[in-house]
């Protein structure tokens, strides 16, 4: 490893550790409460995605935060160390999270190239990110319109909510993310290409998200979008 691996590693253990503190500060002193809290810091731990592109030139090493969370994160679940990550009735949807994210980087990211597709992990990552995120507040706020797929409770507020979304941020990490300073090898994708793959990954990202059982959409829905954005690569002419 070199210097500036140990850089990375140093600065992606430090940042999770401030934003779980920072979560558990905002529930402590401000009593927000763990729903919100919990958004935050999972809105917190997918942006960070962009800080491992930026420190690390090596997925082998890149992946290294995200795997070693596999088992951090289920330890914080098991114990319910941080209230405002996990409290009594949560999934272990962290853990599928810190799974997923490691699977899709671990396929897909190639810095060195020859063929560099981490937009299409990043899309998924974005999916399940903002999308899920935002389609909980939303539909805890405003979900009046209630539907139910087996276990899984969802409103048609907070799905039209993870539909624009999770398409918004698709498209934008298609179009902005290859040729970039993160990631100046990923394959490029024109204005229309990226807007149809997001379209269409949106509408299947959603889908996921509704008929996934509680906390599973943290693995079905990264998954699921890069996977319908790989397929949608492989048969766009």
């Amino acid at each position: 490893m070199t210097n500036n691996d140990f850089i990375g590693l140093a600065a992606s253990y430090s940042y999770a550790i401030a934003l779980l503190l920072f979560g558990e500060g905002l529930g402590r002193l401000f009593h927000v409460p763990p729903n919100l809290t919990r958004k935050i810091i999972h809105v917190g731990a997918g942006m960070w995605v962009f800080g491992i592109l930026l420190l690390f030139h090596s997925w082998e090493i890149g992946i290294v935060p995200f795997a070693s969370f596999i088992v951090v994160n289920y330890l914080l679940y098991r114990y319910r160390i941080f209230k405002a990550m996990d409290t009594d009735d949560s999934s272990p949807g962290t853990v599928y999270f810190a799974i997923s994210v490691t699977l899709l980087f671990g396929l897909l990211w190639r810095p060195s190239g020859p063929v560099d597709n981490v937009a299409i992990a990043v899309a998924g990552v974005m999916a399940m990110t903002w999308g899920d995120a935002l389609a909980a507040l939303i539909g805890r706020r405003f979900g009046q319109h209630k539907y139910q797929v087996g276990s899984s409770i969802r409103s048609w507020e907070g799905s039209v909510t993870m539909l624009l979304v999770s398409t918004i941020v698709i498209f934008l990490v298609l179009l902005l993310l290859p040729s970039s300073l993160l990631s100046p090898l990923a394959v490029t994708y024109s204005f229309e290409k990226a807007f149809l793959a997001a379209v269409i990954s949106g509408a299947f990202a959603t889908l996921a998200e509704g008929v996934s059982p509680h906390g599973t959409d943290n693995l079905s829905v990264p998954l699921v979008t890069a996977g319908v954005v790989w397929l949608f690569n492989y048969f766009y002419v």
